[in-house]
């Protein structure tokens, strides 16, 4: 059937659970899909009796019969259950044999007899993808999107002598996407929702409750089998019209129509919103008017005057390209060569002999490494071609890039005709007259090298925190953008030259960014600071400046990654060496919070980018602005396509999705508990991801009354109100040894009211505003509660009266362990401070540790051994003597207990991002 093409193979697992009744059941049907409910229908404990499934194809077995030979399950494999109408009746006995009581057909392209059918005790139920009596027939999913229907579903039949007429056992939709196609929708709905439903069905036939539903003839449909003759696609139709047609009909058998005589296939067609791009125009045989090719692809326009956008091409010699290479199509096939170009192949042949002095004959075919060739030869290669040739651009990566000489050959031809240029990035920007510059920010979805919109079309407003207004509209990332995102990382690091660099000159590139974003660091910080609203000194300093810092550690670590050699037992007489090998993961996701944007990203990126895999990050939606400039900045440092993709969106939708991705090898998270534990449990379920987690605190810092007061108050104030209390790491609870307790609040208080409140694009504030106004709520709350809990509010408590998200610095006194502003963390300006009696180390220490958290603590004394003595005690990732925030690059972040695991930074951070590989060799 048609809707079986290029689905993307997934794990599943239904709910755990016990249920008594079981039955003896017989699965007849085919593929991955049917693989999948056989799998997870033994799982709840049926006993699958036998499986019907197809012949072999090609010596390769259907994936059902696969798994169920694996299991011992028997397996039949009839090429038909009837002959001109009649059913067979060695078929017929071999599966009644079998003693089934239920037949299940979770997707069968074979004429099943009723006498097969009506068999078993319970009959026969049956998958079929569409809202039933709509859209009978093998084509459903084709014909859902041909109609332009806003809803999409399945049905669970009963299986009778009529085409898709059977009575109603459950049924489930989901919406459909302006841009679903038939994969998409697949993928997304029909193919996991469905699996689970088919094993849902079987269990409520077991256990009798299972409905009965006539279906309607009313609104009854029955649409043919799509095939490539009848797939022509009508241009003299509104748009939408001809974007469902050829989205219908994405992949398979494809929506064709004829250019310049011949039948070209258009795949990947979405909207288009927005003004028509530049292009060149292209005649199509229908069309109203003359399609365009631009940098985005082919714009075709309808007879309403809307047009929507054809990403790729295929024409008749199976051959495709993407659809802004039309003119250009030829470009991936040989070139041919003028007298003078053959000239210079000749020379280029004589360097390759020059070089290659064991080969007797340099052909086309004659691969330069496989020939013995090492990196001196690749140096000399390149310089000598420069020396013969002063106008080529050419560089040693080119040559690891067509190691045949025949491929080396038009690679240069085509580098000296100017043809092999890397396409110019194109960006659209949302532009602001701001603190004294103008800004240039990036709101797309960047994928594979590419700013590009959504797919579904769809934007999402980013607010400014310091007045609530819209700083621009951002891409709202759908399911297909992420896994458009996690092909072309995939490609990347299996095919594309990040895999294959060698780690220095990875190292040059991290650098190189770097130097971009410093050089770039007042419109990073500026944007920062609108987006957040990081006081910009700060954002400056640390949220951009720490970055920078962070991209040149790892930068440096990139060639310095090693394994070990391993003394292990002799296998005598033979003898053996043990080394290992630090490899990188693969594709990785990421996924960063809002309160440092451009930081978090840099934390987890530069480690992941060292190690050499590549990535797909998704920033937080209220704040997505750096990531997409830094996205910019690293095409300008050369870092190769697809190796980093950025998908702004939610996460629910984006973060979801790259938490059950079976291609991503590892997730790098900071953000609260209770969604890391969501996405630690997704990880397991999907592919068992390797997974670090940065979660909630709640930070002590004990004050001994031995402090140096002047520091404890400063440090002290900094541990809150530092980021406006939007920090990881923040103490999220003082505790004050008696003595000095009322002195230290006066002094703090005496200190909070010489702070400034203000614009963060100011540089005298010394305090911005909340991120966004939902957290800014949640703060108010935050102060209500602990008020009615009888703890003590000295001062704050309170939104500032100006327009925008401003939380007043805030200080509660007299806070007793069970009360909530204990236990949580407010993520906010608010100081939380309990006293401890003079001199009870160990029962400060008991209170400091009663937390499930423990990210950070710190404590303030004189006495270095009692500092000591609590460092070792406090149960926390990090701990600070004396100083409060002092974070560096090579010092490892990470916290204990529900807090997370895994580290940001230093050294352990490469590690996150690498596996080890024992390898054993005798000799």
């Amino acid at each position: 059937m048609l809707w079986t093409a290029n689905r993307i193979i997934r794990q599943f697992s239904t709910t755990s659970h016990y249920y008594q009744n079981k039955l003896k059941l017989a699965l007849i049907g085919q593929s991955l899909f049917g693989q999948e409910v056989y799998t997870n229908l033994r799982k709840q404990g049926h006993k699958v009796v036998g499986v019907f499934t197809v012949p072999d194809k090609d010596g390769k077995a259907d994936p059902l019969a696969v798994a169920a030979e694996k299991d011992g399950t028997p397996v039949f494999k009839f090429p038909r259950w009837r002959i001109k109408g009649k059913p067979i009746t060695e078929v017929v006995e071999a599966y009644k044999a079998v003693g089934a009581e239920l037949n299940v057909m979770p997707f069968c392209s074979q004429f099943i007899p009723m006498n097969v059918i009506d068999h078993p005790t319970h009959g026969s139920i049956i998958y079929h993808p569409s809202i039933l009596p709509l859209h009978r027939g093998a084509s459903s999913i084709n014909w859902t999107l041909i109609h332009g229907d806003k809803k999409a579903g399945f049905s669970i039949f009963w299986a009778d002598d009529g085409l898709d007429t059977g009575p109603i056992l459950l049924q489930k939709d989901c919406v459909v996407e302006p841009n679903d196609t038939v994969d998409t929708l697949y993928n997304r709905f029909l193919f996991p929702e469905g699996i689970k439903t088919m094993v849902e069905s079987v269990q409520l036939i077991a256990d009798g409750k299972a409905s009965r539903i006539p279906q309607s003839e009313e609104g009854a449909s029955y649409e043919g089998i799509q095939k490539k003759s009848n797939s022509k696609v009508n241009l003299s139709q509104p748009a939408e019209v001809i974007h469902n047609w050829i989205r219908g009909h994405d992949k398979v058998p494809g929506a064709w129509t004829v250019i310049d005589g011949q039948k070209v296939t258009l795949y990947g067609s979405s909207m288009l919103a927005g003004s028509i791009p530049l292009g060149q125009p292209l005649d199509m045989e229908g069309a109203v008017q003359a399609g365009l090719v631009t940098k985005n692809g082919l714009v075709v326009f309808g007879s309403d005057g809307k047009a929507i956008l054809v990403k790729s091409l295929q024409f008749e010699d199976g051959k495709m390209i993407p659809a802004s290479k039309y003119f250009s199509s030829g470009e991936s096939t040989s070139v041919d060569l003028t007298d003078d170009e053959k000239k210079m192949a000749e020379e280029i042949r004589s360097i390759w002999k020059g070089i290659l002095s064991n080969v007797a004959v340099i052909e086309e075919a004659t691969d330069f490494f496989k020939s013995g060739a090492a990196s001196m030869d690749v140096v000399r290669l390149v310089e000598e071609i420069k020396q013969k040739c002063s106008g080529v651009q050419l560089q040693n990566e080119d040559v690891y890039m067509a190691t045949t000489f025949g491929d080396f050959v038009q690679m240069f031809v085509r580098r000296l005709r100017g043809e092999d240029q890397e396409e110019e990035l194109v960006v659209s920007y949302a532009t602001k007259e701001i603190n004294n510059m103008t800004v240039k920010m990036p709101y797309q979805c960047f994928i594979d090298g590419k700013f590009e919109d959504a797919e579904n079309g769809k934007t999402c407003d980013t607010i400014n925190p310091s007045d609530g207004s819209v700083i621009c509209k951002v891409a709202y990332a759908s399911v297909g953008d992420v896994d458009r995102a996690v092909a072309a990382a995939k490609e990347a690091f299996e095919t594309g030259p990040w895999g294959r660099m060698n780690p220095r000159d990875r190292g040059t590139l991290l650098y190189k960014l770097a130097d971009l974003m410093e050089e770039h660091q007042e419109e990073l910080a500026t944007i920062e600071s609108m987006d957040s609203g990081a006081v910009y000194t700060l954002a400056l300093k640390t949220h951009v400046g720490m970055s920078i810092q962070t991209f040149r550690y790892f930068a440096g670590w990139c060639d310095k990654i090693q394994g070990k050699t391993i003394p292990i037992n002799q296998a005598r007489p033979n003898r053996n060496l043990t080394f290992t090998k630090k490899e990188p993961l693969g594709v990785c996701a990421i996924v960063i919070p809002w309160n440092y944007p451009l930081m978090m990203l840099a934390w987890k990126s530069a480690a992941c980018l060292a190690a050499g895999n590549t990535l797909v990050l998704k920033p937080a939606q209220v704040t997505p602005l750096t990531a997409l400039k830094f996205a910019e900045l690293t095409v300008k440092a050369c870092i190769p396509k697809g190796v980093i993709n950025i998908v702004p969106g939610s996460g629910g939708l984006v973060g979801q999705r790259l938490s059950d991705h079976p291609d991503i090898r590892k997730l790098g998270f900071t953000g609260s508990t209770p969604i890391g534990k969501q996405i630690m449990k997704s990880c397991a379920v999907s592919n068992l991801k390797k997974v670090s987690l940065e979660l909630g605190g709640k930070s002590p810092l004990i004050i001994f009354a031995d402090c140096d007061m002047d520091k404890a108050v400063r440090m002290g104030m900094s541990s809150v109100f530092f980021n406006k209390g939007e920090n990881c790491i923040a103490a999220g609870r003082l505790f004050v040894e008696e003595s000095i307790h009322d002195k230290y609040i006066s002094r703090v208080v005496e200190e909070i009211k010489k702070m400034k409140i203000g614009d963060p694009l100011d540089r005298s504030t010394d305090h911005g505003p909340q991120n966004h106004k939902a957290h800014m709520d949640k703060l108010v709350e935050y102060c209500e509660v602990g008020l009615k809990e009888g703890a003590t509010l000295v001062c704050g408590g309170h939104q500032v009266d100006r327009p925008g998200f401003f939380m007043e610095p805030t200080v509660f006194t007299d806070v007793e362990d069970h009360m909530f502003i204990a236990k949580e963390e407010s993520f906010g300006p608010i100081m939380v401070v309990s006293k401890f009696k003079e001199g009870d180390v160990d029962g400060v220490l008991r209170r400091a540790n009663d937390t499930e958290f423990g990210l950070a603590s710190g404590v303030f004394t004189r006495d270095i051994s009692k500092a000591m003595y609590v460092s070792e005690k406090l149960e926390a990732g990090t701990v600070f003597v004396n100083t409060y925030n002092k974070t560096d690059v090579a010092a490892p972040f990470g916290g204990f207990k529900q807090s997370g695991f895994g580290k940001d930074l230093g050294e352990d951070a490469l590690l996150e991002y690498l596996r080890t590989k024992a390898v054993t060799v005798e000799y």
